[in-house]
């Protein structure tokens, strides 16, 4: 129920701002990528959590391949942008290829977190074919690297490579940019 509530006042404060929006009001929408990214990771992350705690990674793996999706198609149905996660690493290529626009952005996220930026700070948003873009780093955590690290364990890459056969989002160390999320608005 209460995620139920909050996903219909994120839904009315996105209507709002859409109404605010006129031509180059940019700013509004910022505003709601920004709501919907924490929608997209308030429902994503206690739901891995959970998975986690029930039946460790191989589990996680397993309701991550079904549920951040679905999170990312119920949130655009209902939201009017285009959701979706992308990675210059991609674990899953039918969906997560980034395009020419993000591709750049998250070289330069990378450049950045490098440089001793906070991954979660970096994003980027402009107009690109008459489209409001929006992306959002995703920094990797400790818990990520139960299977997105360097040391997977057997079981762990089993089922990465059962759910994910052309994974490529491994080998990576805390504080570095594993993806991110990207939102795309049409006039």
């Amino acid at each position: 129920m209460r995620q139920l509530l909050g996903t219909a006042t994120l839904f009315a404060v996105c209507a709002t701002a859409a109404t605010a929006a006129t031509g180059s009001d940019n700013a509004a929408l910022e505003q709601q990528a920004r709501q919907l990214v924490a929608a997209f990771a308030g429902q994503l992350k206690p739901t891995l959590k959970q998975a986690l705690e029930q039946g460790g990674p191989v589990h996680a793996i397993s309701v991550c391949a079904d549920e951040a999706p679905r999170i990312a198609a119920s949130l655009s149905a209902e939201s009017g942008w285009a959701v979706r996660r992308v990675s210059l690493q991609p674990r899953n290529t039918g969906n997560a290829q980034a395009d020419e626009w993000e591709r750049t952005r998250l070289e330069e996220f990378d450049r950045q977190a490098a440089a001793g930026s906070a991954p979660g700070t970096l994003h980027a948003s402009t107009v690109v074919d008459g489209n409001f873009r929006y992306l959002q780093a995703q920094g990797v955590e400790s818990v990520c690297l139960l299977c997105h690290g360097e040391n997977i364990s057997p079981a762990v890459q089993a089922a990465l490579t059962e759910y994910y056969p052309d994974d490529s989002a491994t080998g990576y160390a805390p504080g570095q940019v594993r993806g991110a999320i990207s939102l795309t608005r049409k006039p």
